[in-house]
């Protein structure tokens, strides 16, 4: 326990923020593939249908499809839903919904009908669980116009970040990593909110700019400590929110290193760190050769093999290579 607040998981973080918003608001509901379970949905949502019962928990079908759909009428109609896919692969079903619906819905209303809409994907990457079930598609959904796309890589981001995107009033994409479940950090008891389009510098440095997302950003930091025994001083951005990106934020920093390596979960090609890289260029900062550095997974599906595993998942050693290169 601290005087702002005391250590939680990043799993539970994200329970007390759903245990919070629902106490405050009788609109929200959670609905999708095992929120009545224990442990299916990482401890996520434990004791959420025995305090607000099976009415605004809703244990779904397998029909990925079915379930945003719902979710996001009721949307339209007054409750304020967050519908939980445990694999962000399976989204993908329900494109529909998300994409042709809920982003264009206010917009094609003159923004008289809001759609107060949670989609909330977890990535699960790594385990042998091959190409199907280890994607991170958040740069396929922020290329969308109407969504925002969040990505927090703490446990107090992760409570405020999931608060804020329950209080939005429009469709909001949040995006986390099974990775950073165990994670543990300090987290205020009280409700509170992590403003969506807001990045976070984690480490302060004059040499090069880190500019990452998500569980990356763990791996940013061991490789700003590791870059620091070699006398590079690394500064490390949070992202926090992928769309909108902290445009302030990524230009202020590399502005001042004038060397920026862009770290991202997702794939090479029009991905988060092309749409950072372009952001950079487009300002005119790191003009000069080789002062831009994507560090992001082949272009290629995710392996089943664990030897294999090793070599296309992303560490603190690759982004020090990137770095030192």
């Amino acid at each position: 326990m601290t005087a702002k607040g005391r250590k939680l998981t990043y799993s539970l973080a994200i329970n007390e923020a759903l245990h919070q918003s629902m106490e405050r608001d009788d609109s929200v509901l959670l609905l999708g593939q095992g929120v009545k379970s224990p442990w299916y949905v990482g401890n996520t949502a434990q004791g959420l249908l025995k305090r607000f019962g099976k009415l605004r928990v809703i244990d779904t079908p397998v029909s990925e499809n079915a379930m945003t759909g719902a979710a996001v009428g009721a949307s339209i109609v007054g409750m304020r839903a967050v519908v939980v896919h445990p694999r962000v692969d399976f989204m993908l079903y329900a494109f529909d919904p998300i994409v042709n619906e809920a982003a264009n819905w206010s917009y094609m209303n003159g923004s008289r009908t809001p759609v107060p809409v949670v989609f909330w994907g977890v990535v699960n990457r790594g385990g042998e669980q091959a190409a199907q079930h280890s994607q991170s598609l958040h740069a396929t959904f922020s290329h969308v116009p109407g969504l925002k796309v969040v990505m927090p890589a703490t446990p107090f981001d992760a409570k405020g970040l999931m608060t804020a995107a329950i209080r939005d009033d429009g469709p909001v994409v949040f995006i986390d990593d099974r990775w950073l479940y165990d994670v543990e950090g300090v987290v205020p008891a009280e409700p509170y909110v992590v403003p969506i389009g807001r990045g976070i510098v984690r480490r302060e440095g004059k040499d090069v700019s880190l500019v990452a997302s998500s569980y990356m950003v763990a791996e940013s930091m061991k490789a700003a400590a590791i870059l620091e025994r070699e006398g590079v001083d690394a500064e490390v951005v949070d992202l926090r929110t992928v769309k909108p990106l902290d445009v302030a934020l990524i230009l202020a920093s590399v502005g001042k290193t004038g060397r920026a390596v862009i770290v991202d979960g997702g794939w090479k090609t029009c991905g988060l760190a092309a749409e950072v890289a372009a952001l950079i260029a487009e300002n005119g900062l790191c003009g000069g050769k080789n002062l831009i550095r994507r560090v992001t997974l082949p272009d290629t599906p995710a392996p089943a093999s664990r030897s294999l595993e090793k070599g296309y998942y992303l560490d603190a050693r690759k982004i020090v290579e990137a770095v030192m290169r």
